[in-house]
């Protein structure tokens, strides 16, 4: 069963609302950038539930794709993936107290990132770990410092790995700056593979794969950088079920706050969606459905109006969103992330 289908009675309930899900474009999304890293292998970041679109679904199509390396945020994450992943799968989150028992029964591996997680899993007798260093961005990861200092001496690192601040700005100083404060640490601390790039990182070129890459974004349809706009895949496409097409006369306003008139004698449909669903207030203005039919008025919690007067659309009918990420992320001021992130559990994810 689908996330957001149920129960009543036995019966199987269906959502009005749905995720077109092609694993196609995920499994081509995944090659294309593992190409882009040359002889680096190329993992994915599953985390956020794989990023908004079913962690379980995401894992089968990539680990069928030839994926073997899966990074998620938490142990909870972890846990709902080790009978997905029977490849390496890492906690970029490292390992707190409460989770160290979790992590000594499992073949989980935490990224540790400060010199107490590092302690704490010497101390509680832990294998294999991953390793962050901080080159730049100033948010998890040990100093360039501590990290050569032997602090790190003994343990067992199947990847040290850093993360990039700007790579989605290709002609940042930063990005020189943290590739090669990155090689200097990895010249330092032995590990059986080093890894940097995410999926603007892999773009930048092959001085920014090392052994391993990380995608996210890329892999799920966002567009990281203008280079690869013609080379990514759209994955997701929402849709929703029209409740009722009404008629609307010249002049007449449209939704909350009465902010669009029609300018024309109009018919009006109303679809099960709204920033419940993470189609926020700010995408109203941008938002475009099947045909070039335009949303009108203002988006509610569950509700959109959209202007169907050239369309042959009637109650029932299904209505998908042209959820082209950059256009949208232009447009609203969300990132790429947001948008896909956002999208709430409401959403029926099917797989075409």
């Amino acid at each position: 069963m689908t996330r957001a289908a149920g129960r009543a009675n036995g019966a199987i309930v269906s959502s009005p609302l749905r995720l077109d899900l092609d694993g196609d474009a995920l499994a081509a999304n995944w090659r294309t950038l593992a190409a882009r890293g040359g002889s680096a292998a190329c993992g994915a970041a599953v985390k956020a539930d794989g990023y908004g679109l079913g962690a379980a679904g995401v894992v089968a199509r990539l680990w069928e794709a030839g994926c073997r390396d899966f990074f998620v945020s938490n142990w909870a994450e972890a846990a709902a993936l080790l009978a997905l992943a029977p490849g390496s799968v890492a906690v970029l989150h490292g390992v707190r107290d409460e989770d160290m028992a979790q992590a000594l029964a499992g073949a989980v591996r935490p990224v540790l990132s400060t010199p107490a997680q590092v302690k704490r899993w010497r101390d509680g007798g832990g294998g294999a770990c991953d390793v962050m260093v901080d080159t730049g961005m100033n948010r998890l990861g040990l100093s360039a410092a501590q990290a050569a200092s032997g602090l790190l001496d003994g343990l067992a690192i199947t990847t040290l790995m850093s993360h990039l601040a700007c790579a989605d700005e290709p002609d940042h100083p930063l990005n020189p700056q943290q590739r090669d404060a990155f090689r200097a640490v990895a010249a330092a601390v032995p590990a059986q593979r080093y890894s940097l790039a995410n999926s603007a990182g892999i773009m930048l070129g092959p001085d920014y794969a090392f052994d391993l890459t990380r995608p996210g974004l890329g892999l799920y349809g966002g567009v990281p950088t203008s280079d690869a706009a013609g080379l990514i895949r759209r994955v997701v496409t929402p849709a929703a079920e029209v409740l009722q097409v009404r008629d609307v006369s010249a002049g007449a306003s449209v939704g909350y706050g009465a902010t669009w008139d029609a300018p024309r004698p109009s018919r009006v449909a109303i679809v099960n969606l709204g920033y419940a669903d993470g189609i926020v207030r700010g995408l109203g203005p941008s938002l475009r459905f099947a045909g070039g039919l335009p949303a009108i008025g203002r988006v509610s919690m569950d509700l959109i109006a959209i202007d169907v007067t050239d369309g042959d659309v009637g109650a029932g009918d299904w209505l998908a969103l042209d959820f082209g990420l950059p256009a949208l992320a232009a447009a609203s001021g969300l990132s790429q992330y947001e948008l896909l992130t956002g999208l709430g559990d409401r959403f029926e994810r099917r797989w075409v």
